[in-house]
């Protein structure tokens, strides 16, 4: 007896579909199709070695100026908010004065100091970054949690790349299995690192899912400017940061002293985000053991102290000295109904010293 065949219209729907998938797959792994401006070329770098365990270097005393008190103006009209096109080329900073933070939504937008405690070391600036910034490293994280209500698992990866004083921190998230994940997610930053610490040019963050039009967001520091993903330009105070570039900032106030990783203590300064800015705070929780694969690490947490608005994802992290105060784990918050938890999965990864200024050392106390 032979079996029956399927309808033909059966086998050309199965085929279609598969195909679609396909197509779909390919277009997350080779990058979203979109009209904005192209995302920045990543620099080039080879991770050759394991980060090993070290004791964190005794911490270097620097010069400290009180904080400045930088007030939040008042909510805009929104004839005020000239699409960046019409507007004159921003003026050039004034080093000796600070800029006025300014947010698209000032009655969300905690008012405060906005300038970190800590300034730069004195002495001239030098073209190469000093031995206190990490190597070009690659951390890859396993992900679990919540996406609109619903459990997902991925896995997550964050490149720092600098060469010379050139810097990008890449934060790449995917839901589902490697090969065909329903859910992407990155962000990047790019930019110089200066004796004041990292100063982003441009960031970017694209999302995309399965049978979706991807999304993307640009942001562009202009100097004393800052021109949103909407277009718009507000004023940008001095040390500001974005979502990706944060953590590195965090990593060079913790491994020089500028900042004092001790409960109880905050740590502040202006966030970027896509669509609005902050005075941003993360208060120092404590110091716990956090499991890794390379044992239970010391870490300290640090939580903010205020949620985000509109969406805005806001992130928990821990940092570990014996990784050269890198997070080992994020919380990363966006709604009640999604939570994404990042927890290190294996021994990060690094590059190979451009120069003998890169070779890591203890710096001096």
């Amino acid at each position: 007896m032979k079996t029956p065949r399927p309808p033909a219209v059966l086998v050309l729907a199965v085929l279609a579909l598969h195909l679609l998938l396909g197509q779909e797959v390919q277009r997350i792994q080779d990058g979203w199709r979109h009209d904005g401006p192209p995302m920045p070329r990543r620099l080039q770098v080879e991770f050759v070695q394991e980060m090993q365990l070290q004791l964190p270097p005794p911490a270097r005393r620097v010069a400290t100026a009180p904080p400045v008190p930088v007030r939040v103006p008042a909510p805009r009209s929104p004839a005020a908010d000239v699409p960046a096109q019409d507007l004159p080329p921003p003026p050039a900073p004034a080093a000796s004065a600070p800029v006025v933070a300014s947010a698209a939504d000032a009655a969300s937008a905690p008012a405060g100091p906005v300038m970190p405690a800590a300034v730069a070391a004195s002495g001239p600036a030098s073209d190469e970054p000093g031995p206190e910034w990490p190597l070009s490293t690659r951390l890859s994280y396993a992900m679990t949690g919540s996406f609109r209500g619903g459990p997902i698992h991925g896995q997550a990866h964050v490149e720092w790349l600098r060469q010379g004083a050139a810097y990008q921190v890449h934060l790449d998230v995917s839901a589902g299995p490697s090969f065909a994940p329903f859910f992407t997610r990155r962000i990047s930053s790019q930019g110089q690192l200066t004796p004041d610490g990292i100063a982003p040019q441009r960031y970017d963050e694209e999302e995309k899912r399965v049978l979706l039009d991807g999304s993307r967001a640009t942001v562009f520091f202009l100097g004393a400017e800052v021109q949103l993903a909407h277009g718009v330009r507000q004023p940008l105070a001095r040390g500001a940061q974005d979502s990706a570039s944060q953590f590195v900032q965090l990593t060079w106030l913790f491994l020089t002293g500028r900042e004092a990783l001790q409960a109880g203590r905050r740590v502040e300064f202006p966030l970027v985000l896509p669509r609005r800015q902050y005075a941003w705070q993360y208060e120092v929780v404590g110091e716990t053991m956090v499991d890794t694969p390379m044992g239970p690490l010391a870490s300290w947490h640090l939580r903010p102290t205020q949620p985000m608005v509109g969406g805005d994802l806001a992130a928990e992290l821990w940092v570990a000295p014996a990784l050269q105060y890198l997070p080992v784990r994020l919380l990363i918050r966006q709604s009640a109904e999604t939570v994404i938890d990042l927890t290190l999965k294996s021994a990060p990864l690094q590059a190979a010293p451009e120069s003998p200024n890169d070779i890591p050392r203890r710096l001096s106390p």
